[in-house]
């Protein structure tokens, strides 16, 4: 007997054995025993996951001596005709290669007449997206509106390119890739037919590069099963496909992972003159690192890793965390991209190879983010409240009145910020030697700027005095600050000027805290008022313009003063 290949040996028989398509299959089988068979079905989906074989099963549900049934016997010379493919009543089209009008034209003239010798014509156009626009208008009226005995089954990959007055004549059914554990099962069936050994490292890679495709599965089954001598082994198929392996992997991302690459980029080296694409190379690496951040978040289930989660590297998952994982699982699937306009791939992976020996010390934009709230938390709040280091952390060590502690130590220790930003007496806590002596240099650097009060200052002595304290607590406060002029004294308040109206509404709003700043100078208590300063009304810039340019302004005047009065007049 001609061999035959195990895609085309295990193609489904029954509803029973399609596999991963429970919802295809039972609606099928209920639709066909309450007798509810539709004129004509759309089957969609990716490649290899048992469109055209469900078409055909559904063809011999319906014209099985048996039936229509939702059970076909497979004996019956119907059944076998159709499973041979050599039914005369059931006509199988490619679409592919018939896209023209005319192609639909013969079979508009073939419906007329009734099958031959089963109960239904049934054609069965496969790849039907890529009819022509025209011969999918010429199938309208057809597949809408048949003779009882004509029943259209559609298939396709691409359902996005069937147009909708297709779609909405048809009873739509969308096929599903199937689980990796549903092919390895599969597969293995497959094995104890011909008498072939397989350990489950080697099924699950096997399953894992089909992608979802039963086909592709059983096609490369069938190449790996070529060339194992009746035992397929993972060993096998990483040494005769040119895979990289885990294990060269391990050895050469732990140089990475201590720092070593130079060591990383010879391991490299030795891969590549093994004979190893660059692009399977950066495929392997982009796998491996997916499966390490799998593991170090605690998932370890080999369907999904492809291999035993204890062949991976214990030092690469001890090194790096999973923010670091996930920037080198990144890098390689970028870098996978990259390399088809790269002026030289090998230069590019040898690149990557070196930026994750350093990827320890990368430090992610979540722990930056943690980094800079732990030193909010040991500064406290800025002198003027809400300045520029914020508020304490939410469950930052707290001391009498809820204030975090600041000082830890040095001349100044036992105080912290009060409320009026002096500095008061609280208890102390032990902590680390480094958050004592930050505490110190913290606490010389806020007792430098503390302020006296001077009741005796001008307004233009004290403007200067609140711009000098403003500048160490809000730079883009003493900004704004100082563009004002013209300071003064009106009953309780301090009334200053400025020239913009944004600038007026941008003081406002702060002068809350400018008020305050003024109290610590001045030592009273007293509001901050700015207002817009004043324009020069419009004839004294006119006659400034006069001085500025008088040789300008007589000409203008000689030159156009007649015309203006005889238009006046």
């Amino acid at each position: 007997m001609a061999y035959e290949v195990t895609a085309t040996r295990r193609r489904p028989q029954n509803f029973d054995n399609l596999v991963g398509q429970e919802f295809v299959a039972s609606t099928l089988k209920n639709s066909i025993a309450q007798g509810r068979i539709a004129h004509a079905y759309l089957f969609s989906g990716p490649r290899g996951c048992g469109k055209t074989s469900s078409a055909r099963i559904l063809a011999k549900a319906l014209n099985c001596e048996r039936g229509p049934t939702a059970e076909p016997c497979g004996e019956c010379s119907a059944c076998k005709e159709i499973a041979r493919g050599a039914s005369i009543d059931v006509i199988e089209i490619d679409g592919a290669s018939n896209t023209s009008v005319n192609d639909i034209r013969q079979i508009k003239d073939e419906v007329v007449f009734p099958p031959n010798a089963s109960r239904y014509k049934i054609y069965i156009i496969d790849e039907v997206h890529q009819l022509s626009t025209s011969a999918f208008n010429a199938l309208l009226k057809t597949i809408e509106e048949p003779p009882p005995y004509i029943v259209f089954i559609f298939a396709t990959t691409e359902l996005h390119k069937v147009p909708a007055t297709i779609k909405s004549r048809c009873q739509q059914f969308y096929f599903r890739l199937v689980a990796v554990e549903q092919i390895a099962s599969l597969l293995r069936e497959a094995g104890s037919e011909m008498n072939i050994e397989a350990d489950d490292e080697a099924l699950f890679w096997i399953a894992r590069e089909a992608t979802g495709s039963i086909r592709d599965a059983y096609t490369l089954f069938d190449q790996v099963a070529s060339f194992s001598d009746g035992v397929i082994t993972w060993d096998k198929i990483r040494d005769k496909l040119g895979l990289v392996g885990v294990e060269k992997l391990n050895a050469l991302f732990e140089f990475c992972a201590d720092g070593n690459s130079a060591e990383a980029l010879l391991k490299l080296a030795e891969i590549l003159e093994g004979g190893v694409s660059i692009e399977q190379f950066i495929s392997d690496a982009a796998d491996y690192f997916r499966a390490l951040l799998f593991i170090q978040s605690g998932i370890k289930k080999e369907s999904l890793l492809g291999q035993s989660p204890d062949r991976f590297s214990q030092k690469a998952l001890a090194v790096w965390n999973a923010a670091a994982l996930e920037k080198a699982f990144a890098l390689f699937l970028t870098l996978y991209r990259d390399v088809r306009y790269s002026l030289e791939p090998r230069f590019e992976l040898e690149l990557a190879v070196s930026r994750i020996a350093y990827l320890a010390s990368w430090v992610s934009p979540v722990e930056l983010k943690a980094a800079i709230e732990d030193a909010r938390a040991a500064l406290g709040p800025a002198p003027n409240g809400a300045g520029q280091f914020g508020s304490a952390r939410p469950g930052a060590q707290t001391g009498g009145g809820g204030r975090p502690f600041v000082e830890r130590g040095g001349p100044n220790a036992g105080f912290e910020w009060s409320a009026a930003r002096q500095f008061q007496p609280a208890q102390t806590e032990s902590a680390p030697a480094s958050a004592r002596d930050f505490g110190v240099r913290r606490s010389e650097q806020v007792a430098e700027r503390a302020i006296t009060p001077n009741p005796l200052l001008s307004a233009q002595e004290l403007r200067e005095a609140v711009l000098k304290a403003m500048s160490m607590r809000n730079s883009v406060l003493s900004s704004a600050l100082a563009q004002t002029s013209d300071w003064a004294f009106e009953a309780d308040a301090v009334i200053a000027r400025a020239e913009t109206g944004f600038l007026v509404q941008q003081l406002a709003k702060d002068s809350q805290t400018i008020a305050s700043c003024i109290k610590e100078v001045w030592g009273k208590d007293a509001r901050f008022v700015v207002r817009k300063a004043e324009v020069e009304n419009q004839n004294e810039k006119n006659t400034a313009g006069e001085k500025k340019f008088p040789e300008l302004v007589e000409w203008y005047r000689t030159t156009y003063k007649g015309t203006v009065m005889e238009e006046q007049s």
